[in-house]
């Protein structure tokens, strides 16, 4: 006889929860807070996991592991500033997502970094190293605020030829050209601070 095995519910037992689900860690955290190691354990296990499900989609498959681990340890480090009061979801995330930010500011400088090491020749360096640095810039900025830019800041054409040239009125470059050096100049204060 071939029996099948009886399937038990146990009472209290709670349907598996999603990795992506951190809303059960507030008490965990608390208790963890006060000393009670198994629920650190458990805090720490769905960080873990959470983390990389977050970091899978947002750093390469090689730095997944670094930077999960920057990210609990900054979790240990922090951990005393957890109020238990408030949800600790969006607590942890703030941390994961910082982490996260310092992984791509790190990659963003090495790339920075190996740029110059490329682009330095004699004399010109200097020269080089502006050219990219702008138009890394240019490029996060609307197009049409990036081409009043070129067209005034760098090729030199005056506001009303711009306008001309562009079919748009002289209010609407002297905007589009505000507007553009405002979002590189917070593009720049972002990458040096």
């Amino acid at each position: 006889m071939n029996a099948k095995p009886k399937l038990r519910v146990v009472e209290g037992s709670e349907a598996p929860r999603s990795a992506t689900d951190l809303s059960h860690l507030g008490p965990l955290m608390a208790r963890a807070q006060k000393g009670d190691k198994r629920a650190y354990q458990e805090v720490l296990k769905a960080c873990d996991a959470w983390l990389r499900i977050f970091l899978a989609r947002r750093v390469a498959p090689d730095a997944v592991e670094d930077v999960a681990q920057e990210a609990l340890m900054a979790l240990h480090k922090k951990r005393h500033t957890y109020d238990p009061t408030k949800p600790f979801a969006p607590w942890f995330v703030a941390i994961a997502r910082y982490k996260w930010l310092d992984k791509l500011r790190r990659h963003y400088r090495a790339e920075e970094v190996e740029l110059e090491d490329q682009a330095a020749v004699g004399g010109h360096e200097s020269a080089v190293m502006s050219k990219i640095v702008l138009e890394r810039l240019l490029s996060h900025i609307p197009e049409n605020q990036a081409q009043a830019i070129r067209l005034a800041k760098i090729e030199g054409h005056a506001l009303d030829e711009i306008a001309e040239m562009t079919g748009q009125s002289l209010s609407s470059v002297k905007v589009r050209i505000h507007r553009g050096m405002k979002r590189m100049m917070k593009r720049l204060e972002e990458a040096n601070a």
